[in-house]
């Protein structure tokens, strides 16, 4: 259980910590913006946001080095070091002096964020009973939404009173759960058998090589596939939620700290909804099989996206109460990716599991990072950021089309 408590903490953090920049999007940027020579307009906010976002995705697919270390080195170790790349560059982030050096610590921090996922997840699988282990997984990835409470929390009690750098000063907190990782957490026994059986053989890339393999080529293509309609939705969609609210909060004549408060509230609600969808999700797989709950929470996602910013964006009255509301179904929606956590380990022998979850889960960010952009230079055109964000929506349509072709594996054990 340690173990798990471990992969849970650091997925906790990480959460946190990826998501506070989406919190103090705005006041960040109307900050650093003129001091690195650029007019704080809405266009440029805008813009500049999506860029940051998209630099921040590009260190996050960076981060699939992590896999091969992991399946060389250890789940355990490698997690340690993820933890401490991430925290110590986004606290970094608070001693920014302008919009590029805030890039820099973002894509520094992203490859950092990127390794916890695959790591955990791998840890969890191997780690946990085979009947309890489809759940341990979903339980894990519960603690990254509960890290979107705690950059909520934290946004509520000291981003609106002491600014956006103090969120940043928090965002270097994790650091402190290498102290209890270390020496009291052990390796997975299916890892070290691995390694054993493997020997000289045991490459530190091998592994990627034999994603590619006659056996998992067609796989790790629909996998990242998947990945990347998941990721558009989230990184180019959801994490605007907060930008979304505050915006709507000013045109309804808010202060800036109702502003916040409200988009720590929207936050929340994100979290709320994906860890009250997390406990739902392992018994819907179990029943309906992995693709078709995919399904399901694409069409949530979709039609969420859609109704929050194409529709309920531009409303006149009662637009805050509604995208509360959206924001809620965004985050069951957003249970997607809990399914990864557990369907994916199932498609890969031990040697290469956590390689294959860290490239499947990573090289879709590239892509993603693409969108992201995509979408920044859209609110930059149309001066709105409804409509572009309302669009990524179209993915997932794309993704329910490919869901028939991926590998099911209900019922089925964890590969040695």
């Amino acid at each position: 259980m340690r173990s798990f408590w471990a992969a849970w903490a650091g997925w906790t953090m990480d959460g946190m910590d990826s998501f506070i920049y989406s919190l103090v999007l705005i006041p960040a940027l109307r900050d650093l913006l003129p001091r690195s020579g650029i007019p704080p307009t809405t266009a440029n906010v805008g813009f500049y946001g999506g860029l940051l976002f998209a630099l921040f995705m590009i260190g996050w697919g960076i981060a699939l080095v992590w896999g091969p270390i992991a399946d060389r080195f250890g789940r355990v170790r490698t997690m340690m070091f993820s933890i401490l790349c991430f925290s110590v560059f986004t606290l970094l982030g608070a001693f920014a002096t302008g919009v590029w050096t805030l890039a820099l610590f973002r894509l520094l921090a992203g490859i950092g964020i990127g390794g916890e996922w695959s790591i955990g997840a791998s840890l969890v699988s191997e780690d946990w009973p085979e009947e309890r282990r489809t759940m341990g997984a979903a339980l894990m990835h519960t603690g990254y939404y509960l890290g979107f409470f705690l950059a909520a929390a934290a946004n509520y009690f000291i981003g609106s009173r002491y600014g956006w750098r103090a969120m940043f000063v928090v965002g270097g907190t994790p650091a402190f759960l290498i102290a209890f990782i270390r020496g009291r957490i052990k390796e997975p026994v299916r890892w070290e058998t691995k390694q054993q059986e493997l020997g000289e053989r045991r490459g530190m890339y091998r592994s990627f090589s034999t994603l590619f393999s006659p056996q998992y080529r067609r796989r790790t293509i629909l996998n990242s596939a998947y990945l990347i309609v998941s990721l558009i939705g989230l990184w180019a969609g959801s994490v605007y939620v907060p930008a979304a609210i505050t915006y709507i909060a000013g045109r309804t004549g808010e202060t800036t700290v109702n502003a916040a408060r409200l988009a720590s509230y929207s936050t929340a609600l994100l979290g709320i909804g994906t860890v009250l969808a997390a406990l739902i999700v392992p018994l819907i797989a179990d029943w309906l099989g992995r693709r078709v709950t995919l399904g399901i929470f694409y069409c949530v996602m979709a039609l969420s996206l859609w109704t929050a910013f194409g529709r309920v964006f531009y409303m006149e009255t009662n637009a805050v109460a509604w995208f509360l509301f959206c924001a809620f179904l965004l985050g069951v929606g957003g249970a997607n990716f809990i399914i990864y956590s557990f369907w994916l380990p199932e498609q890969y022998g031990t040697e290469c599991r956590a390689s294959a979850f860290a490239f499947t889960t990573n090289i879709g960010r590239f892509a993603a990072a693409g969108f992201t952009f995509l979408v920044g230079a859209g609110i930059r055109h149309f001066q709105t950021l409804g409509t572009p964000v309302a669009l990524t929506a179209l993915a997932f349509v794309v993704g329910i089309l490919l869901l028939p072709f991926g590998m099911e594996t209900r019922g089925k054990p964890l590969p040695a």
